[in-house]
């Protein structure tokens, strides 16, 4: 059974296939839940660079891929928004930033 921290952390080795930055420091990832009798289902919402992202379906199945090889998981569904809208200067972690180029 994995635990948020876990999915998190799996999943701190997806990359922006377009920026090739993980998708954890760039702040893509907007939840976690794992549930289910022993949290075998897990739920990702996740957002994207932005809504015309022409590898928005494979960067999806990446998510789904990885959060699948976790021990104990199920089932993985990948929720995607654009609700808040992804800033780079708010969600992004601060190596991210500098990665980016953002200085403030």
């Amino acid at each position: 059974m994995p635990t948020q921290e876990e999915v998190r952390e799996a999943l701190r080795e997806v990359q922006d296939p377009e920026l090739m930055m993980g998708m954890v420091d760039l702040g893509l990832i907007y939840g976690i839940e794992v549930e289910g009798k022993d949290g075998e289902d897990v739920t990702v919402t996740m957002t994207l660079t932005s809504p015309a992202c022409p590898v928005g379906p494979q960067f999806k199945a990446s998510v789904e891929d990885k959060v699948k090889s976790l021990p104990g998981v199920r089932s993985v569904r990948v929720d995607i928004t654009f609700t808040p809208p992804w800033d780079p200067r708010v969600h992004a972690s601060e190596d991210a930033k500098f990665d980016l180029g953002i200085w403030f």
